[in-house]
């Protein structure tokens, strides 16, 4: 009896001893398994760490060229599908994300490319920019050279121009009688002459030239024929009393104009103006009593 006692436990322990390696080995392979699933779910989260920096780096690129702009956009795209996909997959589905890894890198080179264009394009830009500055202040010194050549010239053509008047001097004014002797009475007065000298100049243009007189009253109306002749002065009209046209060879020549008024002069200053067409040459005055 007592040996089948001790055999009966015998088989016991050994029953025993077998279920507890087979509750060992179980909770082994489910620690196993626990820590494989841990290790998976760490790679799919670092892979999508890595899928999200990429996405704010393409983020961060820009251009100011459209076209890589579009693109730069169609990759953004690009990323943030892949990061959808990635958190749609189970972390124990390897062969899903090494796939995604995979387009994770040839995003990741695409965005590469993109950058050495942007700079170079950068570069371009500066390059550009810099030329195009550099024209422009040749431009503006070429303009400020030309304005300031374009100023000398005018300075150079007004003085030629004012130098190639004709001037005049020695300019009176004299009251005449019946018998051409001069004389201040107002009452005996029948013809006024004007007497001047147009000066040397060598550079005035020569040949037929008309000298205009314009002869007011005391009370400063001019005095005319009644014909109301006019000549042009300036770029104006003027209506004057009395003209003559001389032959002027750049030397100087003695001139005088005659005008008649017609009506009774009063006492008090009278006033004659000489002008050419190029402008006026002076004036002088007389007094009659």
């Amino acid at each position: 009896m007592e040996k089948k006692l001790k055999i009966i436990i015998g088989v016991m322990a050994g029953v025993i001893v077998i279920l507890a390696g087979l509750l060992i080995a179980q909770l082994s392979k489910k620690t196993a398994y626990k820590e494989e699933v841990q290790v998976l779910t760490i790679d799919k989260q670092a892979l999508t760490e890595q899928m999200t920096q990429l996405q704010q780096d393409y983020a961060n690129l820009s251009s100011t060229n459209d076209t890589i702009n579009t693109q730069l956009q169609i990759e953004r795209q690009k990323v943030a599908d892949l990061i959808e996909k990635v958190k749609r997959t189970e972390a124990s589905n390897q062969a899903q994300l090494r796939k995604y890894e995979k387009e994770l890198g040839t995003l990741r080179a695409i965005m590469k490319s993109y950058i050495k264009q942007i700079d170079s394009l950068n570069q371009m830009n500066v390059a550009l920019k810099e030329e195009v500055t550099e024209v422009r202040k040749k431009v503006e010194q070429t303009t400020a050279e030309n304005v300031k050549q374009k100023k000398q010239i005018e300075e150079q053509a007004k003085k030629l121009d004012e130098g190639s008047a004709v001037k005049g001097r020695g300019i009176t004014l004299a009251g005449l009688n019946g018998r051409g002797s001069e004389t201040n009475r107002s009452s005996r007065v029948n013809q006024f002459r004007t007497n001047l000298s147009l000066i040397e100049n060598s550079i005035a243009q020569t040949g037929a030239m008309t000298v205009y007189v314009r002869i007011k009253d005391p009370e400063d109306i001019l005095m005319t024929d009644g014909s109301q002749q006019v000549f042009t002065c300036g770029g104006q009209q003027l209506i004057y009393s009395a003209a003559r046209e001389v032959d002027y060879q750049g030397e100087e020549l003695d001139v005088s104009i005659y005008f008649t008024p017609g009506v009774e002069l009063s006492r008090g200053t009278y006033t004659v103006e000489v002008y050419t067409n190029r402008g006026k040459i002076g004036t002088a005055e007389l007094y009659l009593k």
